[in-house]
């Protein structure tokens, strides 16, 4: 398990900077690394194929403190979702952000809530697609030059 996390913990690094979201100096890559703890305080979900991580995504319930966005006890949150660069284009992340959705329901949460850098378009048609809509009264700056834009999808 623990070598799993920490190829979850390179590939969503890897992930991150190849789309130019942080620099590699920047402090988020230690956070987006440590995996491990996020595996402690949220849940992984983690695509591979043959035996290669090729995507991850966690999964904050109640009560985790990787919830950034999540304001009620109804709601659901996922962040860091990544994919390598080699999967991509086949539908891994629309497959982990299903079984964030399917989680959610589980649990019996009624909204599922994420945020996402204004600069990732493709990753906007992808919540598009799978019904999120805006929610911009949580937009936020983590950082100056971070804008994170708010998503929602009542389940």
């Amino acid at each position: 398990m623990a070598a799993e996390l920490d190829a979850v913990g390179e590939v969503t690094v890897a992930a991150y900077l190849a789309d130019g979201h942080v620099g590699a100096g920047h402090e988020y890559v230690r956070e987006l690394r440590d995996a491990a703890t996020r595996d402690r305080e949220a849940e992984i979900w983690v695509a591979v194929a043959g035996s290669a991580v090729v995507g991850s995504v966690t999964f904050c319930p109640v009560g985790s403190p990787y919830r950034e966005v999540a304001v009620a006890d109804s709601e659901a949150e996922f962040r860091m979702l990544s994919v390598a660069l080699a999967a991509r284009r086949r539908g891994v992340a629309r497959l982990l952000a299903l079984q964030c959705l399917e989680r959610a329901r589980e649990l019996r949460q009624t909204r599922m809530v994420m945020c996402s850098d204004r600069r990732m378009g493709s990753a906007h048609a992808l919540y598009a697609g799978l019904g999120f809509r805006r929610l911009p009264a949580r937009d936020w700056s983590p950082a100056p030059g971070i804008d994170l834009w708010a998503f929602a999808l009542d389940l």
